[in-house]
C-alpha cells in the first residue's frame, strides 16, 4: 500500500480531523536526520548521504538532513547570540537546528502568525491554508464569529522598512476580507464586532 502521508498538502482540515481518529503510523511526515563527524559536517560531504537518500526514496520518501550533534552540543556552551554567531563563523560552521525546525513545521503544514500591540507580540501557530477568519478564532471564537476584516502586512517587510509607518506609507499595509489566506509571517490586525460591540485586536 501507499503511505498516507503522500499528498498531504491537498488534505483540507476534515480531511485532517477524520484521519487523526485513527492514528495511522504512515499518516505521520518522516523527517530523516543524519549525524555526520564534525569534519564531514565542515566539508559537506559523506559517503553515505547518497544511498541514504536513495532508500528513503524508495521507502515512502521525506526529508534528509545531514547535522553534526557535537557541533549543535558545543554551541549549546557558547552564551549569547552574538557569540554563537561569531563562534559558528570562526569555525566555518553552520547550525541545523533553524532548518529542523522550519522543515518540521513545513512537513506538518504549520505557520505562524503574528499580533502586535504596545506592550507585547504573540505568534500563533495555524495550519497553513486557514483563512483570515479561522486565523482570527485561533486567538478567541468571537474574534471568528464577528470578523469583520483583517489589517495585515508581512513580516518581512515590516523588518526591512522599520516601522507600521513606513509599510502604510509605501502602499504594502492592506486590507483583507474573509476570503484572504494567511501567510507565513503575516502581521494581522483583526477587527470584529460580537453582539453589536466593537472590538479589535
Amino acid at each position: 500500500g501507499k503511505d498516507v502521508r503522500n499528498n498531504m498538502e491537498n488534505w483540507t482540515t476534515n480531511d485532517v480531523m477524520y484521519l487523526n481518529k485513527y492514528g495511522l503510523l504512515t499518516s505521520k511526515p518522516a523527517m530523516y536526520l543524519v549525524n555526520l563527524s564534525k569534519k564531514d559536517f565542515q566539508r559537506k560531504k559523506n559517503k553515505w548521504l547518497v544511498k541514504i537518500h536513495e532508500w528513503i526514496q524508495a521507502h515512502g520518501g521525506g526529508s534528509l538532513i545531514p547535522f553534526c550533534g557535537e557541533v549543535e552540543a558545543e554551541l549549546q556552551t557558547v552564551e549569547g547570540e552574538e557569540e554563537k554567531e561569531k563562534w559558528l563563523k570562526e569555525n566555518e560552521l553552520t547550525s541545523s537546528l533553524p532548518k529542523i525546525i522550519k522543515t518540521a513545521f513545513s512537513m506538518v503544514h504549520l505557520i505562524y502568525f503574528f499580533t502586535a500591540g504596545p506592550d507585547e507580540v504573540k505568534a500563533w501557530c495555524i495550519r497553513k491554508g486557514y483563512k483570515a477568519p479561522q486565523a482570527a478564532g485561533a486567538i478567541h471564537t468571537d474574534f471568528e464569529r464577528g470578523f469583520i476584516c483583517a489589517e495585515v502586512m508581512s513580516f518581512d517587510e515590516l523588518k526591512s522598512m522599520g516601522s507600521e509607518q513606513e509599510v502604510k506609507a509605501k502602499g504594502r499595509y492592506r486590507q483583507e476580507g474573509k476570503g484572504y489566506t494567511v501567510e507565513d509571517g503575516d502581521v494581522i490586525f483583526f477587527k470584529f464586532n460580537v453582539s453589536g460591540a466593537k472590538g479589535k485586536k
